[in-house]
């Protein structure tokens, strides 16, 4: 506990630095200081070794919670039980921290959680693969920088990366990421390949050996023609950056509060050829950023009378409250309709105890006897023709909660923009920015355009096992969408399919974004 604690209290001292107005004068030392202790903290986690009885005993209690809490623990067929059986009657007598953690990220990835998580078992990260990767046409590129900040493929004449070690990529892929195994495909691969760059981690993962020297197989545009490069594993100092969007790079290290200056929110709005255009890098919400929300109103005004459509980027976007998704509501949304847009049931005791209830209703899910009588009448109309894809056990499960669309409520608040909405989305749409789609989805004048998305939604809590400390996060909320599919492992996918290609992850070109213009011009 003691080395838990330590750890939590470096990353909120560090948290509170960068935040800071004085950051920038804090003195190296005393930075390098807290990084050293840092690294040492988590390195003595690492070597640290469980016996068998403690092992049971996290086990055990792992399982309790499971059963107890998660929403999606059984719902995709996968029984964990024998999986928790199998390792304790194959580990030994003391067991390495790091790969009982690598044990759970498996079990916990199959469950089909996405917002699930094991962390406080970090492996040694001290050797990485060089150059970049990405994916893009179903396949892994190798990519390397450029003078003018740009990427280059590695080799032009063989973009493609074909195996790793003898190993076909998409094998190699699916083994190194189990804890992301039932994410959508192109989520689950832009993932992986992001993670290749952790060759020491990878092999560790593969319960293989890191050899001093790698065969890479590259392959050409027809995959009929390859050629080898071997490469060495690079130290921290010369490890290449990992891939991202042009557009998502200067938001990654951005919090919440910065959405709030005028300086960063105002570049996130534009008109061009009367296409009116917001970027959502993040689901904000009010309490932090209200000035973006006052922005977010004054564009809609400014563009009522002289755009021809709208685009809302949320491509990247790794999600946070539903605040926006019902700010824009406002003016998407007929003041004449009533749509139920999400249908979710939390797990939980029966009935609903008051702190579970808060949670529903912070994220505008209300009960039946909650509605009023329109809002009643549209869902028991909804409900007559509602098919979800699991039925859940009402012993265990709450009543259907309810995230409506009330156009007569929302249209005090606004005006309805009634002209086409595009929404662009990719498979880094992720938790409420996979719900903002969702939501908004088979809505009259909106389509949804790019790839489907990582879709996600799960009310989420954490806990520590009780020996090793390992952190874990379940999700006690199932989330439907129209189709009565749940996100969780299948997202949202797009009316109009806009792909990303070679120019777009190279940085020369925003594709998705030139093409979907075309699209709204040639059509209006």
């Amino acid at each position: 506990m003691f080395e838990s604690t330590i750890i939590k209290g470096v990353f909120v001292y560090l948290r509170i630095a960068r935040n800071c107005t004085q950051t920038l004068f804090m003195k190296r030392k005393h930075m390098i200081i807290l990084l050293l202790s840092l690294f040492a903290i988590i390195s003595k986690a690492q070597n640290k070794t469980l016996t068998k009885q403690q092992i049971h005993e996290d086990l055990e209690f792992l399982r309790k919670t499971l059963d107890e809490k998660s929403s999606y623990v059984y719902l995709n067929g996968y029984n964990f039980n024998s999986d928790f059986d199998h390792y304790l009657k194959t580990t030994g007598d003391f067991t390495q921290l790091e790969d009982f953690g690598l044990f759970l990220s498996k079990v916990i990835g199959k469950i089909g959680d996405r917002h699930s998580f094991v962390r406080g078992h970090k492996s040694d990260d001290s050797l990485f693969l060089p150059f970049t990767y990405a994916w893009v046409n179903n396949n892994a590129v190798i990519l390397k920088r450029t003078t003018n900040k740009e990427y280059e493929f590695l080799n032009s004449r063989f973009p493609y990366l074909k195996k790793i070690d003898g190993i076909p990529i998409e094998n190699f892929l699916q083994k190194i990421l189990p804890e992301e195994i039932t994410a959508p495909r192109d989520a689950f691969f832009t993932r992986a390949v992001k993670k290749l760059r952790d060759i020491q981690k990878n092999y560790k993962t593969l319960n293989k050996t890191l050899p001093n020297e790698i065969p890479l197989t590259l392959s050409d545009a027809t995959s009929q023609k390859d050629t080898i490069i071997t490469v060495t594993p690079v130290g921290m100092k010369k490890m290449s950056s990992s891939w991202d969007e042009k557009l998502e790079k200067p938001y990654i290290r951005t919090e919440y509060e910065d959405y709030n200056k005028p300086e960063l929110f105002r570049q996130l709005f534009n008109i061009k050829d009367s296409i009116g255009y917001i970027h959502l890098p993040a689901m904000v919400d009010r309490e932090d950023a209200p000035l973006l929300f006052d922005e977010i109103n004054s564009f809609m005004k400014s563009i009522r009378s002289n755009s021809k459509a709208l685009i809302i980027d949320v491509r990247n976007n790794g999600g946070g409250s539903r605040d926006i998704t019902y700010e824009l509501a406002k003016y998407f949304i007929h003041p004449d309709s009533i749509y139920v847009v999400n249908l979710t049931k939390q797990r939980a005791p029966i009935p609903l105890p008051k702190e579970y209830k808060e949670s529903l209703h912070s994220r505008n899910l209300f009960s039946f006897s909650e509605l009023d009588k329109q809002e009643q009448r549209s869902a028991t109309k909804y409900l007559k023709t509602f098919k979800p894809m699991y039925n859940l056990d009402n012993k265990k499960y709450s009543e259907y909660y309810f995230g409506v669309f009330n156009g007569k409520k929302l249209a005090n608040q606004s005006f309805y923009y009634n002209k086409p909405v595009y929404i662009l989305a990719n498979e880094k749409s992720f938790s409420a920015a996979s719900v903002f789609v969702a939501v908004f989805k088979g809505i009259p004048n909106i389509k949804i355009a790019g790839i489907t998305t990582d879709g996600s939604s799960g009310n989420s809590e954490r806990f520590e096992l009780p020996n090793s400390e390992v952190s874990i996060k379940i999700s006690t909320m199932v989330s439907f969408q129209k189709d009565g599919k749940i996100l969780d492992g299948f997202g949202t996918e797009p009316d109009i399919k806009i792909e990303r290609d070679f120019n777009q992850v190279l940085w020369k070109s925003d594709t998705q974004i030139d093409r979907l213009r075309h699209l709204i011009l040639s059509e209006n």
